[in-house]
């Protein structure tokens, strides 16, 4: 073997073993978050269960409760009757923070930067969390969380999450 070919050589082999070490994480992050079939979405590094949709209107933070309890989307609502407003720690888990990920256009025109899995209709999702004497909301296209007037509900949705566990 000439010294050119050692060194091809070598250096597929490297690339190789790297590569070999790297995909077992690149595929373990897109397995994050796992679709159930049921209209739910389980993130296996949080241990959550989130609805796949929102509620798809706009609803004001008192009436955001009563919906997750009385009217919530998941077929699996029968299954579980533990499902609540997401605190805003847990709705950033699901912000993608990646200047090369563009998001979706939610059904009110906006881009949001959610994971795919989860589909919301708009930028704003409530959350449990307060300021202020204010409720909190998590805005999906700025990546970050804002109270929002007690009177005030264009672009807020509600995104229902459980414990998995």
């Amino acid at each position: 073997m000439n010294a050119l070919n050692f060194k091809i050589t070598a250096i597929l082999i490297c690339f190789m073993t790297v590569a070999f070490w790297l995909l077992p994480a690149a595929v373990a992050a897109r397995e994050r978050f796992v679709e159930n079939g049921d209209g739910t979405v389980t993130d296996l590094e949080s241990g959550l269960m989130w609805s796949q949709t929102d509620n798809n209107a706009d609803i004001f933070r008192k009436e955001a409760q009563d919906w997750i309890e009385n009217k919530n989307a998941p077929p699996s609502k029968q299954q579980y009757n533990d499902w609540r407003l997401p605190t805003v720690d847990e709705l950033k888990t699901l912000y993608v923070d990646n200047p090369g990920y563009k998001g979706y256009r939610a059904a009110c025109g906006h881009e949001v930067k959610m994971i795919p899995q989860i589909q919301i209709s708009c930028i704003l999702v409530w959350s449990s969390s307060s300021a202020l004497g204010l409720p909190v909301a998590f805005n999906f296209y700025l990546g970050d969380a804002f109270t929002v007037d007690i009177h005030d509900n264009a672009g807020c949705r509600v995104l229902a999450v459980r414990n998995a566990e």
